[in-house]
């Protein structure tokens, strides 16, 4: 396998945590972290994701509400295609 990392198309927006969401032991469900994510659309604007996160130590930690945090959406570039420039002048 190559050791060179492939190349990706990426977009990284602002977010805040909103609220933690207390797991759900009878569900299984985990703590959630609710990010409300800025220049997405009113009705996507919030997202909830596990609260789990690894540090630069290794070490498990949890967002806390009113952490400001990216939200970063990565692609592989077979799966874009380029936007039009647009034409200047006229």
């Amino acid at each position: 396998m190559s050791s060179k990392k492939s190349k990706v198309a990426s977009a990284t927006l602002p977010g805040t945590v909103e609220k933690v969401i207390e797991a759900q032991p009878t569900s299984g469900e985990p703590e959630k972290a609710q990010i409300r994510v800025e220049g997405a659309d009113h009705l996507y604007r919030e997202i909830r994701v596990p609260n789990r996160l690894v540090d630069d130590d290794g070490k498990k930690v949890k967002l806390k509400p009113g952490a400001e945090v990216d939200v970063k959406i990565e692609a592989d570039p077979a799966v874009t295609h380029a936007m039009p420039v647009p034409e200047e002048g006229g």
